[in-house]
């Protein structure tokens, strides 16, 4: 198992690139499988996440190649609709090829995902929904088996809650359904529009991606094509967050500031000066950041959830107290404990966390639990004194293309053994 070493208070310094979208890249990866031809996904990371949801493409059938940042693949091949245990609890992203697979063979056969320990993130939506699309569903000893001999049909989707995965998986499904489909509280995070730009690419018919409200007109087969991800918002969080609390500036190069808008202001509120023109962002941080009073996690457009970990290791060390009220999932707490053994004052009960600020966090061995979580303590080594040391990085590496290169190029001290 990989460690990182860090060793902090280093200023950081710099132009960095922002890399592609996890939570992009996975849903288009899944909904390669309704087309035939070459798709070339662009910008697609280096993560193992990625890695894990091409594992199953391949044993579905699919040809995938990598080359540099870009993914080559054909889905002309598939000749499985089943999907074993072990590569479904490899990503929690998984369960996204649950209408892909249904939608292309009529049939689909997978176990519940894996992935972080967050919470419960259930996934009755996505079964109701292609339920009402036609799709016969049994839940047996963890497996579930669809079918829809006659193939699936148009309908309307009220979601009681935004969804994202529940979104992906009715809109990839619903691309090569008989009819027109409408997702109504319909998730608006900007992957979802990625989603929706790749899909139409290849011949879908989409209306209303990152609206409340989403159109599917189902076509009998969709293309190949070329898209490139979009940068990747939490990724760029990240790197804020640790030139905020290194009194850094860094320059983010290939972000769309529009993705950020709900992250920026309580970067301001900190106290950090952030510039953002022609597809680049500067953040300038203070000497020491202020409270940010209170932050709540809500779906897009509000605060993302995934940032929350983030943003809350930056206050550990602020001036005064900073709230976190965490609205989606209920065990996204667990990283305060090892932010505690690093001497942070924080007060977690139920879905609140309440953050005295302290002038300074110490080194200690830590461990991550999830993918946020990791990304937290690295953050929290990084302002920390001397030197710090975190287990568990695959779980940073799910959604991290070599982070530890990336802030060594703007001048922190950290290195994975």
């Amino acid at each position: 198992m990989s460690k990182l070493l860090i060793t902090g208070r280093q200023k950081l310094e710099g132009k960095t690139v922002v890399q592609g979208a996890k939570n992009s890249a996975l849903p288009i990866l899944a909904a390669s499988l309704l087309t035939g031809g070459e798709n070339v996904i662009f910008n697609c990371p280096h993560l193992s996440d990625v890695e894990a949801s091409s594992r199953i493409l391949r044993y579905l059938g699919c040809k995938v190649e990598r080359s540099s940042d870009s993914l080559l693949i054909k889905a002309d091949g598939i000749d499985r609709f089943d999907i074993p245990d072990e590569l479904m609890r490899s990503t929690r992203s998984s369960i996204v090829f649950l209408g892909a697979v249904l939608a292309r063979t009529g049939r689909a056969r997978l176990s519940f995902p894996g992935g972080c320990e967050i919470g419960l993130r259930p996934i009755d939506l996505h079964l109701k929904a292609l339920r009402k699309m036609g799709a016969e569903i049994k839940e047996e000893h963890g497996i579930i088996e669809c079918s829809a001999s006659s193939g699936l049909k148009g309908t309307k989707v009220v979601l009681s809650f935004p969804s994202v995965g529940a979104t992906e998986n009715i809109m990839i499904a619903a691309c090569l359904a008989k009819g027109t489909t409408v997702i109504t509280n319909a998730a608006r995070e900007p992957e979802i529009a990625d989603l929706a730009d790749y899909l139409n690419k290849c011949g879908a018919e989409i209306y209303g991606a990152g609206e409340g409200v989403i159109e599917i007109v189902g076509k009998h087969r969709l293309y190949g094509t070329h898209h490139s991800i979009i940068p990747d918002r939490i990724v760029a969080a990240t790197l804020m967050s640790c030139a905020a609390v290194t009194a850094s500036e860094i320059t983010l190069s290939g972000i769309i500031s529009s993705h950020l808008s709900s992250i920026v202001p309580v970067f301001e509120e900190s106290g950090c000066v952030i510039e953002s023109k022609n597809g680049e962002l500067k953040i300038s941080s203070p000497g020491r950041l202020n409270s940010m009073k209170t932050v709540r996690t809500m779906p897009y457009p509000g605060f993302p959830t995934d940032a929350q970990a983030l943003l809350l290791a930056s206050a550990c060390t602020a001036v005064g107290t900073t709230v976190f009220v965490e609205n989606i999932f209920e065990n996204r707490y667990r990283h305060t404990a090892e932010l505690v053994r690093m001497g942070a004052q924080i007060k977690t009960e139920g879905k609140v966390a309440i953050v005295e600020g302290v002038p300074m966090l110490y080194g200690a061995s830590v461990e991550a639990t999830d993918l946020r979580g990791a990304a937290a303590l690295v953050v929290a080594g990084l302002s920390a004194e001397s030197n710090t040391e975190i287990s568990g990085v695959d779980y940073l590496e799910r959604g991290y293309e070599n982070l530890e290169v990336i802030l060594s190029s703007l001048g922190a001290k950290i290195k994975k053994i």
